[in-house]
């Protein structure tokens, strides 16, 4: 999904301020949240992270962290949906019979991955261009699984960008940023 949540080399939104000594809760209902999330049973994972990217965006930007992950559970038990529910442990690795379509130093480019739904695939490594740099084995796939089409198990790996090829010029000088991406994503650098 494109949408507001995934801000990832926007600019305009200010420096990120950081707490000293930030507690994991500020207050009492955020662990209550986390626990209802976590515990509740309500959804998979992929299904929780698509609840929390539909939010409206003027939401999103002033609920909060913990404040989204209520507006999300709200959603879920609003519109429950039997197969969201998680299905066994939470690892999602997975084995298949697929071999890697990607091999360590092989450069690829990032399809232009646009949906309504879901997607792990973040904006600002679309199109670009990059180098497998890790082979993670296979996972279920967000995509589907948030949707309830099942796990769809695919390769991930993590692939290096030239901070340049995501931001131009202006990006810091000898920097590289790692993306885990599905193979899904890739395509062979033409």
């Amino acid at each position: 999904m494109d949408g507001i949540h995934d801000l990832g080399g926007v600019h305009g939104f200010g420096a990120i301020p950081r707490e000293r000594d930030e507690p994991v809760f500020h207050d009492r209902w955020e662990g209550r949240v986390f626990a209802m999330a976590v515990g509740g049973g309500l959804a998979n994972v992929d299904a929780f992270r698509h609840a929390v990217e539909r939010l409206d965006p003027v939401a999103y930007l002033t609920a909060g962290y913990y404040g989204r992950w209520l507006a999300a559970l709200e959603r879920l038990v609003a519109e429950p949906e039997d197969s969201l529910r998680p299905r066994g442990g939470p690892l999602a690795r997975r084995s298949i019979d697929t071999p890697p379509r990607f091999r360590i130093g092989q450069r690829v480019v990032v399809r232009d991955v646009r949906t309504r739904g879901h997607t792990r695939c973040p904006r600002y490594v679309r199109r670009r261009r990059g180098v497998v740099e890790r082979h993670h084995g296979a996972w279920v796939f967000p995509d589907a699984h948030a949707h309830g089409r099942g796990e769809e198990p695919q390769h991930v790996y993590g692939v290096a960008f030239d901070a340049r090829e995501l931001w131009g010029e202006t990006a810091e000088p000898a920097t590289r940023v790692s993306v885990d991406l599905f193979e899904s994503y890739l395509d062979v650098e033409p």
